[in-house]
């Protein structure tokens, strides 16, 4: 398997051209989806197709352009709707590529022609039209996640679930920082221990502050007595 995002043109009608041998099955189409690449302009609506190996997306418009990316090359997928992140409410993806990176290839995911590299791309975000579709994309990308875990995973205990308030900066790779609000599942990773130990310790440090404040309140209470 080649790790990283991948042009696709293979077509069968209105939808992609799956991967039966390999037991590929479609698992959900949405409709009205646009797509942005890195630091890329948005590109006009398309189809998002889910199956239970790739995510797919076609150009309605123009039948020669496509993108298809496999669940194993993603290494987090998250909601964002943070305007300050992205203008747009949409699903923030990182991919892992095959590409050693070198001061030349820095920013080869944001070039503004049509001659630059997929391999290259480490950021995909895909926004519905409809901002009320997230919820349910959210859940299908975790439902294929489970199908695709890390091979390389020692246990299955590496795909940890994150917690939290999604913060990304356009652009960026990696910058998205985690807050205590914890009933709040943003996001999924694949075989990283760091992120869910940071939610972890949150909420230890939470609970010891606020076992502080009650011995805090208890003593002031005794002293008032």
């Amino acid at each position: 398997m080649v790790l990283g995002l991948l042009p696709f043109t293979d077509r069968v009608g209105d939808g992609p051209l799956l991967d039966a041998a390999a037991g590929e099955e479609l698992m959900a189409v949405h409709r009205g989806v646009a797509v942005a690449l890195g630091a890329r302009n948005l590109e006009p609506p398309g189809t998002l197709f889910i199956t239970t190996k790739r995510v797919i997306w076609l150009d309605d418009a123009d039948a020669a352009r496509g993108y298809a990316v496999d669940f194993l090359s993603i290494s987090l997928h998250a909601v964002s709707r943070d305007p300050e992140a992205y203008p747009k409410p949409c699903i923030y993806t990182q991919i892992e590529t095959e590409v050693v990176e070198d001061e030349d290839s820095e920013d080869s995911d944001s070039e503004c022609g049509d001659d630059f590299e997929l391999s290259k791309v480490t950021e995909m975000r895909l926004v519905p039209s409809d901002p009320s579709q997230l919820d349910a994309l959210f859940n299908m990308f975790c439902q294929c996640a489970e199908l695709n875990p890390d091979p390389n995973s020692e246990s299955e205990e590496e795909n940890s679930w994150v917690h939290g308030d999604e913060e990304m900066a356009e652009g960026s790779d990696s910058e998205w920082q985690l807050t205590d609000n914890l009933g709040n599942p943003i996001g999924y990773t694949n075989g990283d221990h760091d992120l869910a130990r940071s939610v972890l310790e949150l909420q230890i440090n939470d609970q010891r502050f606020e076992d502080a404040e009650a011995v805090e309140g208890e003593t002031q209470a005794d002293h008032h007595h």
